[in-house]
This record gives structure tokens, C-alpha cells and sequence, in this order.
């Protein structure tokens, strides 16, 4: 199965967040250093997940440079809604090594992935990242076009994780 976002289908390429051209009322949201799941949840009076995918994959080649020495990782995708209104698309690579040491990654269902990781008083999050997205062809949530998009590597217990984060056109107004 295809994901709804490539994360190589960038107009440029990633580069760090504070290097970024984006728009003044995305910033506080693509640099947000604690849970994004916890900030749309200040925002809005009903925050539901709703699981789009789930399944095991090699790396791709583009993401090997993030999560070295991992091959087959889980991609989980979910669109996060706030009020009724998807409000950010989020892609997660869970290699497998990682799942196997942290057990809770295995069954997070409809549970957002933030929710659990900042729990860890040992988490470590890489420098994020920022891009352009590129969606050509609609899914049933989201427009075609181009969005804004974050991403970084969570490490907890020396178990790495690539997590990367597509704010919808509603968060702006958030």
C-alpha cells in the first residue's frame, strides 16, 4: 500500500527548521519541542486519531540515512483531527530492533505515538527538520497540493524512531 505523503516528494529538500521560509503562523507548529499531540489537544475541544495504516516494510532509501542499520521497519500512518477537522498527517518508521525493546510501539492502535514517547524521561530528539510536501493526487482527507512538513529521530532507550509530521490547512487557524 502506498502512504497518502512521500517523504521524498519535497519541492526542496529538508533542512533544518531555523533555516526555514515558512509561514509566520505555522512556525510555533512545525518548532514545537514537546508533544504536538498535547498542543492539538490545547487547541481544539475534541482530538480523535484515526489510524490509516499499519504495516512492515523495508527502509526506503532516502529515510536509510536517518535510521542506519535498519532494514525492516513498521510505517504507521494516522491523521490527527481536531473539532472534526483533519488537522496534521503523521508517517512514523518504527524499525524493527526498536519495536523489539520497546514493546509499547508494537500495539499503539489508535493511541497517539507522542502521548507515549514523552513519557520517557530518557527521550532524545534529533534537530527537526522541515520540508514542502508534495500530495498529487487527493485522499479522502486531504486536498492535493503542498504542505509544510516536520520531521526527527526520537530515541528512547537507544531505540531510534523517524517520526515526521504534515500540518493540514486548519492548523493555521488554530
Amino acid at each position: 500500500m502506498t502512504a497518502v505523503f512521500s517523504l521524498a516528494a519535497c519541492a526542496e529538500p529538508w533542512q533544518q527548521a531555523d533555516a526555514s521560509k515558512a509561514p509566520a503562523t505555522l512556525l510555533p507548529w512545525l518548532l514545537e519541542p514537546a508533544s504536538l499531540t498535547a498542543r492539538l489537544k490545547a487547541h481544539c475541544q475534541q482530538f480523535r486519531l484515526q489510524l490509516l495504516a499499519e504495516q512492515s516494510l523495508p527502509l526506503p532509501q532516502t529515510l536509510q540515512p536517518l535510521l542506519p542499520a535498519s532494514s525492516l521497519c513498521t510505517r504507521r500512518e494516522v491523521l490527527m483531527w481536531c473539532d472534526q477537522q483533519a488537522a496534521v498527517y503523521a508517517q512514523s518508521w518504527i524499525p524493527q530492533a526498536s519495536q523489539q525493546r520497546l514493546q509499547q510501539l508494537a500495539a499503539l492502535g489508535e493511541q497517539p505515538l507522542g502521548e507515549l514517547l514523552f513519557q520517557y524521561p530518557d527521550l532524545q530528539r534529533s534537530p527537526i527538520e522541515i520540508a514542502r510536501l508534495s500530495l498529487p493526487r487527493p485522499s479522502a482527507e486531504i486536498a492535493a497540493g503542498e504542505y509544510w512538513a516536520r520531521r526527527s529521530v526520537f530515541s528512547v532507550a537507544g531505540a531510534p524512531l523517524l517520526v515526521a509530521e504534515v500540518f493540514l490547512p486548519v492548523v493555521e487557524t488554530l
